[in-house]
C-alpha cells in the first residue's frame, strides 16, 4: 500500500515473518513513529524502544522470571486470584446474576501481575484499595486514549494545546505516574540487597516507571482478553467444555465432582497442569483465532528485499497480522476457521507446539509463550 509518507507492506507469510523477526531482525524495529506515538504513556519501555535498550529490558524480564522463587510466588499469586474469580462466578451463578467477565479478568490480571512483579496489592477485585482502583482505571483509560491517536490526525496539535482527548490522557497519565513513583520510592526505601531486587539504585526512577508500565500492560491485557474469548467460545461449544473437564479430572485423578473453588485449587499442582494436554490445546487454539495482538508493525531501517522478492525501502512499514494468519487456510488447512483444539494434539493425545513464525502470538519468544500459557493455565 502506498501513502504520501511511507510505503506499507502487510504479510501473512511465515517465511517473511521469520525473516523480519529472526534472519534480519536488526533491520526491523519500532522506529521513531511508534516511539513518538506511545512515549507519553509507555515512555522508553520495551514496547517502544529498539537496540540495546530493548535487549537490556528483555534480558531483565527473562532473568526476573527464570528464578524458581519468583515462579513459585507467581503461581501462588495467580492461584489466589483465580479462586477469587471462581467464587465471583459461582456466586453470580447461584443468584442468577449477569457479570462482565472481561472486567473481572482485567481486574484479576492487574492484581496478579502487580503483586508478582512489585509486591503491591491493587485489590481491584474487591475494590478495597481505592488508590489501586484509581490507578487501574487511569491505566486502562491511558491505554485506550493512546491508541486513539492512530485514527486522530490532529493528536499532536491537541497535545500541544492540551485539549480534548489529549487533555484527558494527560490527567490519566498523572494518576498513573503518581501511583507508580510512590511504589518505586517505597521499594527503594525497603531495599536491603539492591543486587537481588528488581529495582537498582543507580538508575533514574523514570527508567523503572517505564519498565513497570510496560510490564503491567504485557501481563494484564493479553491474559484477560484471552480468557474472555476462552469463556465465550466454551459457551458456544459445550462438547469441548466436557472434554476439558474430563481432561482436568483425569490429570487430577478426581473421581467425584468438586463444587468448592477453594477445594479444587488445593488439589491442583504443577505436575497435574503438565498433564492437561487438551486444556493446553484449547488455550492455544483460542490464541490462534483471537490473538491479543492482531497486528504487529515494524519499521525498516535500511533498504531490503524480502524472501518473496518484495522490495522494502528505508522508512517503510511492514506488518505481520497474527489475527489474519490464524485464519489462513494455506497455513492451517481447510478447517482454519474452525475452533478445533485437536489440531494441537499428536496421535497419542499429547500437546505439540507449532513454528513461532506460523503461530506468531508471542513474537518468537518461546520462553514468553511458556510463561503466559502457564499463567493462563492457573487462571483457567
Amino acid at each position: 500500500m502506498l501513502n504520501p509518507f511511507q510505503g506499507e507492506i502487510y504479510t501473512t507469510d511465515p517465511a517473511i515473518v521469520e525473516y523480519i523477526l529472526k534472519t534480519n531482525f536488526e533491520n526491523y524495529g519500532k522506529g521513531s513513529f511508534t516511539h513518538t506515538w506511545l512515549e507519553d504513556f509507555l515512555g522508553d519501555g520495551i514496547f517502544t524502544v529498539d537496540g540495546h535498550k530493548w535487549r537490556e529490558q528483555r534480558k531483565l524480564s527473562s532473568n526476573e522470571f527464570s528464578t524458581k522463587i519468583l515462579r513459585d510466588f507467581s503461581g501462588v499469586t495467580f492461584r489466589k486470584n483465580a479462586v477469587k474469580v471462581g467464587n465471583i462466578f459461582l456466586d453470580a451463578a447461584n443468584h442468577n446474576q449477569t457479570v462482565d467477565i472481561n472486567d473481572i479478568f482485567m481486574k484479576a490480571t492487574a492484581d496478579s501481575i502487580f503483586k508478582v512483579a512489585f509486591g503491591v496489592d491493587l485489590d481491584n477485585l474487591s475494590g478495597s484499595n481505592k488508590e489501586g482502583v484509581n490507578f487501574s482505571r487511569a491505566f486502562d483509560d491511558s491505554n485506550e486514549l493512546t491508541y486513539r491517536r492512530l485514527v486522530d490526525l490532529f493528536w499532536k496539535i491537541k497535545r500541544y494545546l492540551n485539549v480534548g482527548a489529549e487533555a484527558e490522557l494527560r490527567k490519566n497519565i498523572k494518576v498513573v505516574d503518581d501511583f507508580v513513583y510512590k511504589v518505586i520510592n517505597t521499594k527503594t526505601e525497603q531495599m536491603q540487597k539492591p543486587q537481588d531486587e528488581f529495582l537498582i539504585t543507580d538508575k533514574d526512577p523514570k527508567y523503572f516507571r517505564d519498565i513497570i508500565i510496560n510490564f503491567v500492560l504485557a501481563g494484564k491485557d493479553p491474559i484477560a482478553t484471552t480468557m474472555t474469548w476462552f469463556i465465550y467460545i466454551l459457551c458456544k461449544h459445550p462438547e469441548i467444555q466436557d472434554k476439558i473437564a474430563q481432561d482436568i479430572k483425569e490429570a487430577m485423578s478426581i473421581t467425584e465432582d468438586i463444587t468448592n473453588v477453594t477445594d479444587f485449587e488445593a488439589l491442583l499442582s504443577e505436575d497435574m497442569l503438565e498433564k492437561m494436554h487438551y486444556l493446553h490445546a484449547a488455550l492455544a487454539e483460542i490464541i490462534r483465532l483471537y490473538p491479543a495482538l492482531p497486528l504487529d508493525p515494524k519499521i525498516c531501517f535500511s533498504d531490503d528485499v524480502l524472501p518473496d522478492g518484495c522490495i522494502v525501502k528505508k522508512g517503510d512499514m511492514i506488518a505481520y497480522l497474527p489475527y489474519a494468519m490464524g485464519r489462513m487456510k494455506f497455513i492451517w488447512g481447510e478447517d482454519a476457521l474452525d475452533y478445533k483444539p485437536e489440531r494441537w494434539l499428536d496421535n497419542n493425545g499429547c500437546f505439540h507446539s507449532e513454528s513461532p513464525f506460523k503461530f506468531t502470538a508471542f513474537q518468537t519468544d518461546e520462553d514468553l509463550l511458556i510463561y503466559f500459557v502457564g499463567l493462563l493455565y492457573v487462571q483457567a
